[in-house]
């Protein structure tokens, strides 16, 4: 199935319900997107809603990947399958640069190259918004760091135990950086 991206798609009523169904299937599969399992939709939403405040504000950008047909989309682009977000750095001696947050693949739907296709894109769309280059923080334990080489980033930080995941449970702050230019 052919994916679609949508770059800053309009925040309906429709998407913001798709959003939520996505991130708390991610959540649930232990995706690393700000929470661990077991989650509900209420401990979501506060934080969806903190994140689509910053799009709104142009505080961040949107990209939406979406597969089929007939979804939320009002120009028939599918339904909502992945995103990613770039927040914009607000201090005026890091505005070159951007960061990946709430990077998220149907779980259902991982492992066949769609995920690898919507970081592409995400890429290109950071190039187009003329960032020089692209920092992601990600998760230790999850391996994930190592599909994110994949396209291209590369490790340049870790903070080790301060991710705290459960009481017993801490992992590292794996910060990535691609350069764009």
């Amino acid at each position: 199935m052919a994916l679609t991206f949508v770059r800053d798609p309009q925040l309906t009523p429709a998407l913001r319900e798709e959003l939520a169904d996505l991130w708390l299937d991610v959540s649930q599969a232990g995706g690393a997107v700000g929470f661990v399992p077991p989650v509900t939709a209420e401990d979501i939403a506060p934080v969806m809603q903190r994140q689509l405040d910053d799009v709104t504000s142009g505080g961040a950008r949107m990209l939406g990947a979406y597969e089929g047909a007939g979804g939320a989309e009002e120009d028939g682009a599918g339904r909502l399958i992945g995103t990613a977000f770039l927040k914009l750095n607000s201090h005026h001696l890091m505005t070159h640069w951007c960061t990946l947050v709430t990077v998220m693949v149907h779980p259902a739907l991982q492992g066949g190259g769609r995920g690898k296709a919507m970081m592409r894109e995400a890429i290109e769309m950071a190039r187009d918004l003329d960032f020089h280059a692209v920092r992601l923080g990600v998760r230790g334990g999850e391996g994930t760091e190592r599909f994110y080489e994949t396209v291209g980033f590369k490790e340049v930080g870790r903070v080790p135990a301060a991710i705290r995941v459960a009481p017993d449970d801490h992992r590292d702050d794996i910060t990535m950086w691609l350069p764009l230019i």
